[in-house]
């Protein structure tokens, strides 16, 4: 068998132990004769899956009672209409715009003929930073504030909690959920699609406090409505079944690898490696995103000599290293190291870094 280190940005690596847990039930679940896949998402089995599931995220991220876990389709660009259509009401929403994915956000509130307040905007500096408390123009009786706590594309991470004064911060989560832990306390719902550091692609994580569901205007279509599926525990209707099994099976791995701490501990050493190796090149290796607001898990940085870009990726490739090419917004290369990714891969890409500057110079 032979196993490269994927770097990819989304879908993403997966821990080989799951990969290896889902081959072996593949077949036959739990001695059941059928696969997960096969099962009816109405029987005893795959319910005890979405409970687990439910369980294990109020566990390792400490939410707190009020909060409800819901398992969607339509992936995180779902929700950038399901948000503003379920919980804006007749408010302003606020919006803090920091990248390509808080764009597309704004852009669906606003289809949807919201009152729309951008509190703060990075693309003058084609989003390499991430805007200080002081910088945030916030509405002081908006119905939420809306925030993309990582920007895969441009490799910043929100690494402090914008002080809101008591207005519900919904958050992206998509590329760094479940990497450190989070106080529930601050934020009215946090949603993720899976495919970046939950599990496969198919799946949207919705985290909800269950008093915000009341804003839900009569006029909704009823599976837009996040009451729906925390009613019926999200199987309203037919579910992802397998992604949504995939995900229990990366909470189960997260907890057995010691929990958020251990991760954010883990995610701070190999985002460690691999900057060190371009801030140690003498400038052969430039990266995209402000010191004090670099990704732990998107990792964006550009080559001095262009022209070596293809050269970097197809070498990287044939080492084992692949999925490096940066998105066209900034160009050069793009790391995503999630929490899958093992050390080794980081390791082996930070020489990787420091050789082929030697070899380039």
């Amino acid at each position: 068998m032979k196993r490269v280190f994927n770097f990819n940005p989304g879908p993403a690596t997966l821990p080989l132990q799951v990969l290896e847990t889902a081959q072996k039930e593949f077949i036959d679940y739990k001695n059941t004769g059928m696969s997960i896949m096969e099962h009816s998402h109405r029987g005893k089995d795959f319910e005890a899956v979405v409970n687990e599931a439910d369980t294990l995220f109020h566990e390792l991220w400490n939410i707190p009672s009020n909060f409800k876990v819901l398992f969607l389709q339509g992936g995180a660009s779902s929700q950038f209409f399901m948000v503003p259509m379920n919980l804006a009401g007749d408010k302003t929403v606020d919006y803090i715009s920091t990248g390509v994915w808080s764009e597309k956000a704004i852009k669906e509130a606003q289809i949807l003929g919201k009152k729309v307040n951008i509190v703060a905007d990075t693309k003058d500096t084609n989003h390499n930073k991430i805007p200080k408390q002081g910088d945030l123009k916030l509405t002081p009786d908006a119905a939420y504030v809306h925030i993309t706590t990582n920007n895969t594309i441009f490799g910043t991470q929100w690494h402090y909690t914008p002080d809101t004064k008591g207005v519900p911060i919904i958050a992206d989560m998509s590329s760094d959920a479940l990497s450190y832990p989070l106080d529930f306390s601050k934020f009215g719902m946090v949603y993720a699609g899976a495919q970046k550091n939950l599990g496969p692609s198919g799946v949207a994580v919705v985290i909800i406090r269950e008093d915000l569901m009341e804003r839900e205007p009569k006029t909704i279509p009823t599976m837009l409505k996040y009451s729906t599926h925390a009613k019926e525990n999200s199987l309203y209707n037919t579910p992802p079944s397998f992604s949504i099994y995939m995900i229990n099976l990366i909470l189960k791995w997260v907890k057995s690898e010691g929990g958020l701490i251990k991760m954010e501990e883990r995610n701070q050493k190999k985002a460690g490696m691999v900057y060190d190796a371009m801030d140690n090149s003498n400038g052969f290796y430039k990266g995209h995103a402000e010191k004090d607001a670099r990704s732990l898990m998107n990792v964006t940085f550009v080559l001095a000599k262009k022209e070596l870009d293809d050269v970097f990726a197809k070498e990287a490739a044939a080492a084992g290293l692949v999925g490096l090419k940066g998105h066209r917004s900034v160009g050069g290369m793009r790391a995503s190291i999630y929490n899958a990714m093992p050390v080794e891969g980081c390791e082996k890409l930070a020489q990787f870094m420091n050789d082929f500057a030697k070899k380039n110079k």
